[in-house]
Protein backbone atom coordinates (compact mmCIF):
# COMPACT_ATOMS: atom_id res chain seq x y z
CA UNK A 1 0.00 0.00 0.00
CA UNK A 2 0.77 3.26 -0.96
CA UNK A 3 1.40 5.99 1.61
CA UNK A 4 0.99 9.61 1.13
CA UNK A 5 3.58 12.25 2.14
CA UNK A 6 2.88 15.70 2.24
CA UNK A 7 5.66 16.90 0.72
CA UNK A 8 6.96 19.58 3.11
CA UNK A 9 10.17 18.60 5.11
CA UNK A 10 12.21 20.26 7.73
CA UNK A 11 16.14 19.61 8.07
CA UNK A 12 15.96 19.49 11.88
CA UNK A 13 13.78 16.07 11.77
CA UNK A 14 15.51 14.15 8.51
CA UNK A 15 15.61 10.37 9.48
CA UNK A 16 18.11 7.72 8.49
CA UNK A 17 18.28 6.71 5.01
CA UNK A 18 16.27 3.48 4.42
CA UNK A 19 17.84 0.49 2.63
CA UNK A 20 14.79 -0.85 1.80
CA UNK A 21 13.15 -0.15 -1.86
CA UNK A 22 9.88 1.75 -1.30
CA UNK A 23 7.06 3.46 -3.41
CA UNK A 24 5.34 6.26 -2.40
CA UNK A 25 2.61 8.94 -3.01
CA UNK A 26 4.02 12.56 -3.01
CA UNK A 27 1.36 15.85 -2.50
CA UNK A 28 2.81 18.87 -4.57
CA UNK A 29 1.95 22.15 -3.39
CA UNK A 30 -0.83 22.53 -5.51
CA UNK A 31 -2.62 19.18 -3.79
CA UNK A 32 -1.65 16.77 -7.06
CA UNK A 33 -0.91 13.36 -6.00
CA UNK A 34 2.55 12.06 -7.49
CA UNK A 35 3.42 8.37 -7.31
CA UNK A 36 7.29 7.82 -6.79
CA UNK A 37 9.74 5.64 -6.13
CA UNK A 38 12.74 5.41 -4.03
CA UNK A 39 15.74 3.10 -5.16
CA UNK A 40 18.99 2.92 -2.69
CA UNK A 41 21.89 2.75 -3.86
CA UNK A 42 23.32 -1.01 -4.80
CA UNK A 43 27.00 -0.20 -4.69
CA UNK A 44 27.20 -0.10 -0.53
CA UNK A 45 27.20 1.51 1.96
CA UNK A 46 29.48 4.37 2.11
CA UNK A 47 28.57 7.90 1.94
CA UNK A 48 29.81 8.43 -1.69
CA UNK A 49 28.29 6.12 -3.19
CA UNK A 50 24.67 7.46 -2.04
CA UNK A 51 24.33 4.73 0.47
CA UNK A 52 25.07 6.19 3.89
CA UNK A 53 24.10 9.50 5.53
CA UNK A 54 24.81 12.65 3.49
CA UNK A 55 24.87 10.01 0.35
CA UNK A 56 23.98 11.73 -3.07
CA UNK A 57 20.93 11.07 -4.57
CA UNK A 58 19.85 11.15 -8.04
CA UNK A 59 16.03 12.62 -8.89
CA UNK A 60 15.25 11.07 -12.45
CA UNK A 61 12.98 13.04 -14.30
CA UNK A 62 10.74 11.59 -17.11
CA UNK A 63 9.71 12.87 -20.62
CA UNK A 64 6.93 13.68 -21.72
CA UNK A 65 4.39 10.02 -22.36
CA UNK A 66 7.26 8.74 -19.92
CA UNK A 67 5.91 7.37 -16.19
CA UNK A 68 7.94 5.56 -13.13
CA UNK A 69 7.34 2.54 -14.63
CA UNK A 70 8.31 2.69 -18.55
CA UNK A 71 11.09 0.50 -19.40
CA UNK A 72 13.23 2.84 -20.48
CA UNK A 73 13.43 5.13 -17.04
CA UNK A 74 13.71 1.94 -15.23
CA UNK A 75 16.85 1.09 -17.26
CA UNK A 76 18.56 4.87 -16.45
CA UNK A 77 17.50 3.84 -12.73
CA UNK A 78 19.56 1.04 -12.75
CA UNK A 79 22.53 2.71 -14.05
CA UNK A 80 22.15 5.36 -11.41
CA UNK A 81 21.78 2.96 -8.66
CA UNK A 82 25.20 1.47 -9.38
CA UNK A 83 26.42 5.36 -7.91
CA UNK A 84 23.62 6.23 -5.78
CA UNK A 85 20.08 6.38 -4.28
CA UNK A 86 17.70 7.11 -6.89
CA UNK A 87 14.01 9.19 -7.01
CA UNK A 88 11.79 8.45 -9.83
CA UNK A 89 8.48 9.81 -9.90
CA UNK A 90 5.63 10.13 -13.09
CA UNK A 91 4.77 13.75 -13.74
CA UNK A 92 1.36 14.88 -13.18
CA UNK A 93 -1.30 13.36 -15.66
CA UNK A 94 1.27 10.44 -16.05
CA UNK A 95 1.70 7.14 -14.78
CA UNK A 96 -0.74 6.91 -11.62
CA UNK A 97 -0.03 10.13 -11.09
CA UNK A 98 -3.08 12.66 -10.70
CA UNK A 99 -3.60 16.00 -12.31
CA UNK A 100 -3.18 16.43 -16.22
CA UNK A 101 0.30 17.37 -17.47
CA UNK A 102 0.77 21.51 -18.27
CA UNK A 103 3.80 19.82 -20.76
CA UNK A 104 5.96 21.57 -18.40
CA UNK A 105 4.88 24.16 -16.72
CA UNK A 106 3.55 23.50 -13.35
CA UNK A 107 5.41 19.93 -13.54
CA UNK A 108 8.41 22.10 -11.22
CA UNK A 109 6.44 21.13 -8.43
CA UNK A 110 6.30 17.70 -9.51
CA UNK A 111 9.67 17.91 -8.95
CA UNK A 112 10.25 20.20 -6.19
CA UNK A 113 8.12 17.59 -4.21
CA UNK A 114 10.43 14.96 -5.60
CA UNK A 115 14.02 16.58 -4.68
CA UNK A 116 12.36 17.25 -1.11
CA UNK A 117 11.56 13.94 -0.19
CA UNK A 118 15.05 12.89 -1.41
CA UNK A 119 16.11 14.78 0.93
CA UNK A 120 13.79 14.26 3.75
CA UNK A 121 15.22 10.48 3.29
CA UNK A 122 18.59 11.99 4.64
CA UNK A 123 20.49 12.91 1.48
CA UNK A 124 22.37 16.30 1.73
CA UNK A 125 23.28 16.07 -2.39
CA UNK A 126 20.87 15.87 -4.58
CA UNK A 127 20.87 15.83 -8.48
CA UNK A 128 18.45 16.17 -11.32
CA UNK A 129 18.51 14.52 -14.15
CA UNK A 130 15.83 15.10 -16.68
CA UNK A 131 14.84 13.89 -20.23
CA UNK A 132 13.52 16.19 -22.78
CA UNK A 133 10.78 17.52 -21.71
CA UNK A 134 11.68 16.53 -17.98
CA UNK A 135 14.96 18.25 -19.22
CA UNK A 136 13.13 21.67 -19.37
CA UNK A 137 11.39 21.14 -15.85
CA UNK A 138 14.58 20.13 -13.99
CA UNK A 139 16.37 23.77 -16.11
CA UNK A 140 13.33 25.56 -14.93
CA UNK A 141 13.57 23.69 -11.19
CA UNK A 142 17.38 24.79 -11.04
CA UNK A 143 16.32 28.69 -11.78
CA UNK A 144 13.45 28.73 -9.32
CA UNK A 145 14.76 26.96 -6.51
CA UNK A 146 18.11 27.93 -4.98
CA UNK A 147 20.26 27.37 -1.66
CA UNK A 148 19.46 31.22 -0.91
CA UNK A 149 18.94 32.43 2.96
CA UNK A 150 16.88 30.54 5.05
CA UNK A 151 13.48 31.22 4.03
CA UNK A 152 13.70 32.96 1.05
CA UNK A 153 13.52 31.40 -2.19
CA UNK A 154 12.75 32.75 -6.04
CA UNK A 155 9.14 32.99 -7.34
CA UNK A 156 7.31 33.55 -10.87
CA UNK A 157 5.26 35.61 -10.46
CA UNK A 158 1.57 36.64 -12.76
CA UNK A 159 2.41 39.81 -14.26
CA UNK A 160 -0.51 42.30 -14.37
CA UNK A 161 -2.74 42.77 -17.60
CA UNK A 162 -0.01 44.59 -20.13
CA UNK A 163 3.61 43.73 -17.85
CA UNK A 164 6.08 41.31 -18.23
CA UNK A 165 6.30 38.18 -16.02
CA UNK A 166 8.61 39.34 -13.48
CA UNK A 167 10.94 37.25 -10.93
CA UNK A 168 11.20 38.24 -7.17
CA UNK A 169 12.73 37.13 -4.10
CA UNK A 170 9.87 36.02 -1.11
CA UNK A 171 9.69 35.46 2.21
CA UNK A 172 8.61 32.05 2.89
CA UNK A 173 5.97 32.94 5.21
CA UNK A 174 5.19 35.98 3.63
CA UNK A 175 2.19 37.56 1.64
CA UNK A 176 2.15 36.09 -1.62
CA UNK A 177 0.21 37.92 -4.73
CA UNK A 178 -1.32 36.25 -7.37
CA UNK A 179 -0.16 32.88 -9.21
CA UNK A 180 3.30 32.02 -7.39
CA UNK A 181 4.98 29.36 -6.92
CA UNK A 182 4.91 30.66 -3.17
CA UNK A 183 3.38 27.21 -2.03
CA UNK A 184 6.38 25.11 -3.39
CA UNK A 185 7.07 22.11 -1.00
CA UNK A 186 10.34 22.03 1.22
CA UNK A 187 11.48 25.32 -0.06
CA UNK A 188 14.78 25.44 1.12
CA UNK A 189 14.99 21.57 0.67
CA UNK A 190 14.12 21.34 -2.55
CA UNK A 191 16.90 23.14 -4.48
CA UNK A 192 19.62 20.90 -6.58
CA UNK A 193 23.16 20.17 -5.68
CA UNK A 194 23.64 19.46 -10.05
CA UNK A 195 21.68 19.41 -12.41
CA UNK A 196 21.68 17.68 -16.35
CA UNK A 197 19.09 18.13 -19.15
CA UNK A 198 18.88 15.71 -21.59
CA UNK A 199 17.49 16.16 -25.07
CA UNK A 200 16.15 19.47 -23.85
CA UNK A 201 14.20 22.27 -25.95
CA UNK A 202 15.82 25.75 -25.73
CA UNK A 203 12.86 27.44 -26.59
CA UNK A 204 8.91 26.88 -26.58
CA UNK A 205 6.48 26.23 -29.23
CA UNK A 206 9.23 24.91 -31.33
CA UNK A 207 7.35 23.43 -34.37
CA UNK A 208 10.70 22.89 -36.73
CA UNK A 209 10.45 19.31 -36.97
CA UNK A 210 7.38 16.79 -37.88
CA UNK A 211 7.75 14.86 -34.39
CA UNK A 212 7.31 18.44 -32.98
CA UNK A 213 4.16 19.22 -34.77
CA UNK A 214 2.68 16.19 -34.40
CA UNK A 215 3.51 16.93 -30.35
CA UNK A 216 1.97 19.96 -30.79
CA UNK A 217 -1.70 18.67 -32.54
CA UNK A 218 -1.67 16.02 -29.25
CA UNK A 219 -1.34 18.92 -26.65
CA UNK A 220 -3.63 21.56 -28.38
CA UNK A 221 -6.50 19.55 -30.29
CA UNK A 222 -9.28 17.76 -28.71
CA UNK A 223 -8.89 15.14 -30.80
CA UNK A 224 -5.20 15.22 -30.32
CA UNK A 225 -5.50 15.23 -26.48
CA UNK A 226 -8.12 12.13 -26.73
CA UNK A 227 -5.10 10.27 -28.46
CA UNK A 228 -2.59 11.44 -25.63
CA UNK A 229 -5.36 9.48 -23.10
CA UNK A 230 -6.07 6.40 -25.29
CA UNK A 231 -2.69 5.84 -27.14
CA UNK A 232 -0.12 7.13 -24.42
CA UNK A 233 -1.71 6.96 -21.02
CA UNK A 234 -1.04 10.76 -20.59
CA UNK A 235 -3.78 13.26 -19.51
CA UNK A 236 -3.09 16.46 -20.77
CA UNK A 237 -4.43 19.71 -19.51
CA UNK A 238 -7.02 21.74 -21.78
CA UNK A 239 -5.90 25.34 -20.94
CA UNK A 240 -2.86 27.33 -22.68
CA UNK A 241 -0.33 28.60 -20.47
CA UNK A 242 -1.25 31.71 -18.79
CA UNK A 243 1.52 33.48 -18.20
CA UNK A 244 3.83 31.33 -19.95
CA UNK A 245 6.14 29.98 -18.15
CA UNK A 246 10.17 30.99 -18.05
CA UNK A 247 11.84 29.13 -21.17
CA UNK A 248 15.06 26.71 -20.80
CA UNK A 249 17.21 29.80 -22.55
CA UNK A 250 15.93 32.26 -19.99
CA UNK A 251 16.28 29.42 -17.36
CA UNK A 252 20.00 28.29 -17.76
CA UNK A 253 21.42 32.24 -16.31
CA UNK A 254 20.19 32.50 -13.23
CA UNK A 255 21.29 29.03 -12.47
CA UNK A 256 23.53 28.24 -9.80
CA UNK A 257 24.54 24.64 -9.50
CA UNK A 258 26.85 22.44 -11.94
CA UNK A 259 25.28 22.02 -15.12
CA UNK A 260 25.32 19.53 -18.08
CA UNK A 261 23.64 19.43 -21.45
CA UNK A 262 23.50 16.51 -23.10
CA UNK A 263 21.92 15.84 -26.52
CA UNK A 264 22.19 13.80 -29.57
CA UNK A 265 23.23 14.88 -33.25
CA UNK A 266 20.23 12.90 -34.30
CA UNK A 267 17.66 14.29 -32.48
CA UNK A 268 14.66 14.03 -34.39
CA UNK A 269 12.56 16.17 -32.17
CA UNK A 270 15.01 19.21 -31.07
CA UNK A 271 18.62 20.13 -33.31
CA UNK A 272 21.44 20.92 -31.80
CA UNK A 273 20.87 24.51 -32.33
CA UNK A 274 18.55 23.65 -29.05
CA UNK A 275 21.69 22.39 -26.73
CA UNK A 276 24.23 25.42 -28.70
CA UNK A 277 21.59 27.73 -27.54
CA UNK A 278 21.47 26.58 -24.00
CA UNK A 279 25.27 26.50 -23.65
CA UNK A 280 25.72 30.00 -24.61
CA UNK A 281 23.32 31.44 -22.65
CA UNK A 282 24.88 29.41 -19.71
CA UNK A 283 28.40 30.90 -20.50
CA UNK A 284 31.11 29.42 -18.63
CA UNK A 285 28.31 27.29 -16.15
CA UNK A 286 27.49 24.56 -18.13
CA UNK A 287 29.29 21.75 -20.00
CA UNK A 288 28.00 20.45 -23.30
CA UNK A 289 28.04 17.22 -25.09
CA UNK A 290 26.88 16.57 -28.28
CA UNK A 291 26.77 12.58 -28.37
CA UNK A 292 27.01 11.36 -32.44
CA UNK A 293 24.64 9.25 -33.42
CA UNK A 294 21.88 9.45 -30.57
CA UNK A 295 18.05 10.12 -31.17
CA UNK A 296 16.14 11.62 -28.55
CA UNK A 297 15.71 11.37 -24.42
CA UNK A 298 15.76 8.66 -22.07
CA UNK A 299 14.50 6.01 -24.86
CA UNK A 300 17.97 7.06 -26.85
CA UNK A 301 20.20 6.91 -24.13
CA UNK A 302 22.48 4.19 -24.02
CA UNK A 303 23.91 2.24 -20.76
CA UNK A 304 27.08 3.92 -21.82
CA UNK A 305 26.18 7.37 -21.91
CA UNK A 306 24.08 6.87 -18.75
CA UNK A 307 27.17 5.50 -16.90
CA UNK A 308 29.11 8.41 -18.20
CA UNK A 309 26.63 11.03 -16.92
CA UNK A 310 26.38 9.03 -13.60
CA UNK A 311 29.79 9.73 -13.53
CA UNK A 312 29.37 13.34 -13.86
CA UNK A 313 27.14 13.19 -11.14
CA UNK A 314 29.61 11.99 -8.73
CA UNK A 315 32.29 14.67 -9.44
CA UNK A 316 29.89 17.62 -10.44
Amino acid sequence: MSSVSEGRFTSSSVPSITRIPRRTTLLTGDGVRIEAVYTPCTAGSGAGAGGGSGGTAVVLAHGFTGAVDRPALRRAAAVFAQRAAVVTFSFRGHGRSTGRSTVGDREVLDLAVAVAWARSLGHRRVVTVGFSMGGSVVLRHAALYTAQKPGEFFTEEEPAPGTERVERRTKAHGAHEGRTEAHLPGRGDAHTDAVVAVSAPARWYYRGTAPMRRLHWIVTRPTGRFVGRLGFRTRIHREDWNPVPLSPVEAVPRITAPLLIVHGDQDPYFPVDHPRMLARAAGDGAELWLERGMGHAENAADERLLTRIADWTESA
